[in-house]
């Protein structure tokens, strides 16, 4: 459910007639954004709390509670006096003041080793002026911290000087790494212009809130939604019943990319894979491609229709010789297809009426310069928005579903909600990582689910198997591989099944 935060304060105060406290809301969105924090930096460190004066700053302090409990060191840096905090976090701060060490600078801290948080308890979803005067200053000296001491900037609810209007950026404004909003996602957290400074966006729901209005248009992709539509498997299930993938990719040198998004399929479930390469690579593919791969060597890629598979998936690596090839594959295949990387470059080149001349569905997964070189086919897109461009494609193509990569990945298809993922890492920005989510999307479809929710939870699995391997394994932004998301995806389906944020 995606609300404005309008409807957002009309919630609260529904549950306020009803005889929830605000008080008893705060304990719950202070729990929740603990909670939250743990699995992301599951051993203690040092939370430092930005404290403004209103409940954003109580939500920090319930937090700081739960902190303290977990063998946290707790800091606080106060844009007002403590005389100036509301009824309810004067309250809390009169319970916490004598555990929480207020800070003058926070360069104090610079020589601390371990984990650092800053907390962003300034500002909440009632302001939409820019910072002034000392909020102003907390958010620089926060940012700044965050670039020099690479600290994690955690803002709850809403980064402060994000406008909750529009989800433009005042200067200046908080950049999170994490924002954990509370009740509901708020549609101005959703705005291109929002996406650098909110960063990985976590739901931590209130029970006590209900919504009269939303919009059934759109969603944020979360566990709750995402796990229904995984298929379950019986006891007696075998490997033809999960899945045949097909998959076109490589080319010399470009082998890996035929690799990483066939080891997608299989760690996406798939019973069969087969890769279909030519002759030129065949010796080189099928002695480095895992054993669990059929390599399978063909004059001409039309063959592959020849096979019982379920899914296609064309383009890792694969380069443009072929592309006459491809396109008519592309135009006669009766079966579900992923396109990714040079089957879309050939679009781009010749044009996209292979996609109107079979209806079946079609997964297109664009980088955003892959989407861009489309565009140039299409006038109308030059001139959209991201997300205008994202829900014109099934327009235009209404067997095409369009999962377009980035910072918020979106999917987008005919007669289904516009969808944003929420997972990911920056340190995604590395070759291969398309490919894995390639081979993972074609192993979801080949076990019976719909183009759109393979692509949604497709999306959502890649982001969390990166988040894993950062934060729980050995892999920072800079070190981060396809390989090591690959190894993670296991564990991002247990995320999944545990309905972990």
């Amino acid at each position: 459910m995606i609300v404005t935060c309008r409807q957002m304060k009309d919630a609260e105060e529904a549950a306020f007639a009803k005889g929830a406290t605000a008080a008893s809301l705060m304990e719950q969105a202070g729990a929740g954004i603990a909670e939250a924090l743990y699995q992301y930096f599951p051993e203690p460190g040092t939370a430092v709390l930005y404290l403004g004066k209103g409940n954003n700053a109580g939500d920090a302090l319930v937090t700081a509670r739960d902190l303290l409990a977990s063998g946290w060191e707790v800091y606080a840096r106060l844009a007002f006096s403590p005389t100036e905090f509301s009824e309810l976090p004067a309250a809390l701060w009169d319970e916490l003041q004598t555990e929480i060490r207020v800070i003058g600078n926070i360069n104090e801290l610079s020589h601390f080793s371990g984990t650092i948080l800053l907390l962003d308890g300034l500002v909440g979803i009632n302001a939409n002026v820019p910072l002034r005067d000392s909020l102003a200053e907390m958010t620089r000296e926060m940012n700044a911290f965050r670039s020099q001491r690479h600290a994690q900037v955690i803002a709850l609810d809403i980064p402060s000087g994000l406008s909750v209007l529009n989800g433009e950026a005042f200067e200046p404004c908080v950049e999170a790494d994490i924002t954990i909003t509370i009740g509901q996602v708020k549609s101005v957290l959703l705005a291109d212009t929002a996406t650098r400074f909110v960063g990985r966006l976590v739901l931590v729901e209130l029970r006590a809130l209900s919504f009269a209005q939303s919009d059934a248009t759109q969603r944020a992709l979360s566990p709750s939604l995402l796990l229904p539509t995984l298929p379950t498997r019986p006891f007696d299930n075998h490997k033809g019943d999960a899945g045949r993938v097909g998959i076109i990719a490589g080319s010399r040198g470009y082998l890996g990319a035929a690799q990483l998004a066939s080891l997608g399929a299989l760690r996406g479930g798939a019973g069969l894979v087969t890769l279909y390469v030519k002759d030129d690579i065949y010796a080189l593919i099928a002695a480095r491609t895992a054993p669990e791969v059929m390599v399978k060597c063909v004059k001409d890629y039309r063959e592959a229709l020849r096979d019982p598979i379920n899914v296609l998936a064309i383009g890792p690596g694969l380069g443009l010789e072929y592309e006459d090839e491809i396109l008519a594959l592309i135009s006669r295949a009766d079966i579900p297809l992923v396109l990714d990387a040079d089957a879309l470059n050939m679009f781009a080149r010749r044009g996209l009426d292979a996609l109107k001349k079979n209806m079946a569905p079609r997964l297109l997964t664009p980088h955003p310069g892959e989407m861009e070189r489309l565009a140039e086919r299409m006038p109308d897109w030059r001139r959209m928005s991201r997300v205008e461009l994202a829900k014109d494609v099934p327009a235009k193509f209404p067997n095409v579903t369009l999962l377009l990569k980035g910072s918020r990945t979106v999917v987008s298809a005919k007669g289904q909600p516009f969808a944003f993922n929420t997972t990911g890492h920056p340190g995604m920005a590395t070759g291969g990582i398309g490919d894995v989510l390639t081979g993972l999307c074609a192993a979801l479809i080949g076990q019976g689910m719909s183009v759109y929710d393979a692509a949604c939870l497709g999306s959502w699995i890649n982001g969390r198997a990166a988040e894993l391997a950062i934060y729980r394994g050995y892999e920072s932004a800079e070190s981060l591989t396809a390989s090591s998301v690959l190894d993670h995806i296991g564990a991002a389906f247990q995320d999944l099944r545990s309905l972990s944020y």
